[in-house]
């Protein structure tokens, strides 16, 4: 079973967020730090929230926060481009049987939407949502659950995630990982590298070339 993140992993979504924090923050006379970014990158809404509320000290409630957030990011996800490979990759995983999925933090309506408007839900058999588990996928717990809701081993999976906390959390599961690269943590690339059972910087580094067979 492969389990795929969807921001920064099928769709190049992170940015949504980046500027939405920015935003945030600056109508707070606020800076966007690493320590902020720590704290909020690939972590289900409410939990950002609640983290958001107790490091700047607003008297906003967690709703209200996700509220703004929502409304900043607005139709954001009905816009964002697939990652380079991506749907090259999918066909190809599709037509050698391989059954697949989603493990995401994103909002459900944000990721739907995506996938939609890409065309590629038709290639995943169900979403986990970290926000509807409570969880950030740092947990392995999340891993866990998506893994029975396919009724597969986790030591049968492979996921598919730009994050180093997720990545560590899905082998946490005893499950393979996938990294893939994006922007948002490119810090992290070093580290990932060392981590991960494969690191690649775009899907196209995974597709199966007919030519390079032939030449073996």
């Amino acid at each position: 079973m492969f389990f795929f993140d969807m921001d920064g992993v099928l769709t190049d979504s992170n940015g949504v967020w980046k500027k939405v924090d920015r935003e945030f923050l600056a109508r707070r006379g606020m800076k966007y730090t690493h320590a902020y970014y720590e704290g909020v990158a690939h972590v289900p809404l409410p939990l950002a929230a609640a983290f958001t509320k107790e490091f700047c000290k607003l008297p906003e409630s967690c709703e209200a926060i996700v509220a703004e957030w929502m409304d900043l990011a607005a139709d954001s996800y009905a816009h964002v481009p697939v990652k380079p490979g991506v749907r090259a990759y999918l066909k190809q995983c599709k037509a050698e049987g391989r059954r697949m999925a989603v493990v995401t933090s994103s909002v459900p309506e944000h990721c739907h939407t995506a996938l939609e408007a890409l065309g590629l839900e038709k290639y995943f058999e169900r979403v986990t949502f970290a926000q509807e588990l409570g969880l950030e996928k740092r947990k392995p717990e999340v891993w866990l659950a998506a893994a029975r809701a396919a009724d597969v081993r986790p030591e049968g999976c492979t996921v598919f995630d730009d994050s180093l906390a997720a990545c560590q959390g899905a082998r946490a599961a005893r499950m393979r990982v996938v990294g893939v690269y994006d922007g948002l943590f490119a810090q992290d690339e070093t580290e990932m590298r060392g981590y991960c059972d494969v690191y690649v910087k775009s899907f196209e580094e995974l597709l199966w070339m007919p030519e390079r067979k032939k030449r073996k």
